[in-house]
């Protein structure tokens, strides 16, 4: 009998679900739901594909199944909050609109005749199954003619040389296919040219083009007039170079600023040849001081053959704070949060110098116990426009490198230790095009360790690699950093990359001078009473974004980082190794919690501080937004951190596992995110009860919670 109930039982769900699932639950009577779109062609497509053509179809279907079901639970006939929250979220099925059809023909004719297919022709056939419907758009391309000879006509004289001196990057050319699409680009490309060299009137329309393909060869004319396509013949005037008049720059009155260095940025000078390009860079070099949002340059014609320049630098916000926050907490009822606030002002000296001064934190604590770890830090920097060392004339790119002095001061208060880390850099950063750099010739940073309890101590003698770790020490060297990507918005909405290289070298400038340094009673070099560490240091981050449909998204990334000592037996310092877990890494984990390799916790760290030599991670993350500006998002990571000296007999069975599931609040200018990790493969338990099941992700250490801002990669 409860065999026979729970049968029924689960049938009905099924039905229930099924019919709930229907893609057409919600038409009414007389509509039906356009399935799919397909693009076939009739005989040979000579060169096209389906993309060529499938976007210029006026409806398109909806391919998001999941949002469509979740439409399809609604009520069309109810309106509470239930059945309005349902059809927000979900994503309506396309009713089919039959009117739609011709008008798609027409449009893909156009665009085939715009791509070199004359004389095209569409059909259709749709089919109807119950409430769905298939249009299958039949395409016969036309046939295409190849350009036999150009003839070119241009005006005599000084703009006939550069014309010839360009020849070689024509794009339209003898034996290419004919067709609007490149001569479009031609006129686009040669109208870029000739603007950059002095045309500044010159435009698009000048081109001229007209084929011949009645008689036996086909002969394209390639004209440029001196008068436009919108202009009569008699409104012609030569074809002359201008040069820069008059160059003014103003500014909003009430952001002070230093006129010299305003000049200083400038690249248009009176008695320049007029340069459209020049004028692109000059905008970004005023746009990278990140004072002024909005500038504008003007060229207002004076004569025949002068220009003059005005450059507007419109308003802008100069000081700021910035707020970020992350918190974690697992089911072993450890809770850590890391506020972090700081201020900065962008036009400290009036010269667009930024000035940043930052305060963070992080708390941890276990409840129930009286086991608690702190930290604070302090941070100041104060970068200028320019490279000190160097005059404003070394760089003339849009971009304008920036001459950075920074200082900071950390202290740690864990239950084992203090310690107390102090820093100053020098240096340089800058971008160029995707590229963006950082380069300090000069970096120093002094560790004290103090407090160390006599349990810590002895397990530190015990484990003579983590005893290198924990030691006064100044570590000074050089380090530069590397990025490179192809949208560098807060939030980009477009499939984008990215690549990191980071690299820090210590001691080797220092070793120069070893014969002339003291030494300790161990044999020890030591420069103002501190030993000093050498080491190599490396870390590569790449990852890419896929944009799928609005709102959708699929983030991959990878890490991958080593640190080595150069002396024998040597390791780098605590603070130069890796580590995984957190908000941003291994989310199954707290911060630290994980590693290196398949190592138990090291039981003298009260709060977990678990770290390696190298580091190798790989993350995949999909994204979907929900309704409003709540974002979904599913997460699977596998990685972990090792030791150079230790043995592992099987690497693969020391890759930690997780997955997870999160919600964010997109506000635009800022992105709000928890996430929920939970472990599902474990190296550091016995052999056999590794792999984690889902019964234990709310048992002890079976999962982790993070909240943080920004998306995690």
């Amino acid at each position: 009998m409860n065999r026979r109930i729970v049968r029924i039982t689960l049938l009905s769900c099924c039905i229930l679900v099924s019919a709930a699932c229907s893609n057409t639950r919600v038409l009414s009577e007389d509509q039906y739901r356009l399935k799919t779109n397909k693009v076939a062609f009739n005989g040979d497509p000579d060169g096209l594909s389906s993309s060529d053509v499938s976007s210029y179809i006026k409806q398109q279907t909806n391919n998001s199944y999941v949002l469509g079901w979740i439409y399809n639970w609604s009520n069309p006939q109810k309106d509470d909050w239930l059945n309005n929250a349902l059809r927000k979220v979900g994503v309506a099925p396309v009713v089919f609109n039959p009117g739609l059809i011709g008008s798609s023909k027409e449009n893909i004719i156009r665009h085939l005749d715009y791509l070199g297919y004359y004389h095209s022709k569409v059909d259709t056939k749709v089919d109807t199954l119950q409430k769905n419907v298939k249009v299958t758009y039949i395409v016969t391309p036309g046939k295409r003619s190849r350009i036999d000879s150009v003839v070119f006509k241009v005006p005599e004289g000084e703009f006939s040389k550069e014309f010839e001196a360009d020849s070689r990057n024509f794009l339209v050319k003898e034996g290419d296919w004919l067709s609007e699409k490149v001569l479009e680009a031609e006129s686009e490309r040669g109208t870029s040219y000739f603007r950059n060299i002095g045309y500044y009137d010159f435009s698009k329309f000048n081109y001229f083009f007209e084929a011949d393909t009645l008689g036996p060869r086909n002969i394209l004319t390639y004209e440029i007039r001196n008068y436009t396509r919108n202009e009569p013949e008699s409104s012609a005037e030569p074809l002359l170079k201008y040069h820069i008049g008059k160059v003014e720059i103003s500014h909003a009155k009430y952001i002070p600023f230093r006129e010299k260095v305003l000049a200083d940025v400038n690249i248009i000078k009176p008695g320049d040849l007029y340069s459209e390009k020049r004028i692109n860079t000059n905008y970004n070099r005023f746009s990278s001081l990140r004072v002024f949002n909005n500038v504008g340059i003007e060229m207002t014609p004076v004569d025949s053959n002068t220009v003059d320049c005005h450059i507007s630098l419109g308003q802008g916000k100069v000081k700021g704070v910035k707020v970020n926050l992350e918190a974690s907490t697992n089911s072993n009822s450890l809770f850590g949060i890391s506020p972090a606030i700081s201020f900065y002002n962008k036009n400290i000296f009036r010269g667009g110098e930024w000035l940043s001064l930052g305060f963070s934190g992080n708390f941890q604590r276990q409840f129930g116990t009286d086991i608690q770890a702190h930290e604070f830090g302090v941070t100041g920097s104060l970068s200028f426009p320019r490279f000190v060392g160097l005059p404003y004339s070394a760089f003339k790119g849009a971009s304008i490198p920036r001459t950075v002095l920074q200082t900071s001061f950390n202290y740690q208060n864990r239950p084992e230790f203090k310690r107390y880390i102090g820093t100053a850099s020098f240096g340089y950063s800058g971008s160029s095009d995707r590229i963006f750099y950082q380069f300090y010739p000069f970096r120093a940073t002094v560790v004290k360790v103090d407090n160390m309890t006599p349990e810590f101590l002895l397990s530190l003698i015990r484990n003579i690699a983590l005893y290198d770790s924990f030691y006064d020490h100044l570590d000074a060297g050089v380090s530069g950093q590397i990025y490179w990507t192809t949208d560098a918005s807060v939030i980009p909405k477009n499939s984008y990359s990215f690549a990191r290289l980071s690299v820090d070298l210590s001691g080797n400038v220092i070793s120069l001078f070893d014969p002339w340094l003291p030494t300790d009673k161990y044999g020890e070099k030591q420069i103002f009473g501190l030993d000093y560490t050498r080491y190599v240091r490396g870390e590569v981050n790449l990852g890419h974004t896929f944009r799928f449909s609005p709102g959708s998204s699929l983030a991959l990334r990878f890490v991958g980082g080593a640190s080595k000592g150069l002396r024998e037996e040597e390791t780098a310092p605590f603070e130069k190794q890796f580590y995984v877990g957190g908000a941003s890494s291994m989310r199954g984990w707290q911060v630290r919690a994980l590693g290196p390799g398949d190592e138990p916790m090291m039981d003298f760290f009260t709060i977990a501080s678990q770290i390696g030599e190298w580091k190798l991670e790989y993350d995949m993350e999909y994204r979907q937004k929900l309704f409003w500006k709540i974002e979904g998002a599913v997460f699977a990571e596998v990685g972990n951190v090792w030791d150079f000296d230790a043995y592992y007999p099987n690497f693969l069975q020391t890759v930690a596992g997780d997955w997870g599931i999160g919600i964010r609040l997109n506000l635009e200018f800022i992105l709000l995110r928890l996430d929920w990790g939970m472990k599902v493969y474990e190296p550091s338990q016995p052999e056999g009860s590794r792999w984690i099941t889902p019964d234990k992700w709310l048992g002890k250490n079976g999962s982790a919670l993070h909240f943080g801002v920004g998306y995690p990669f």
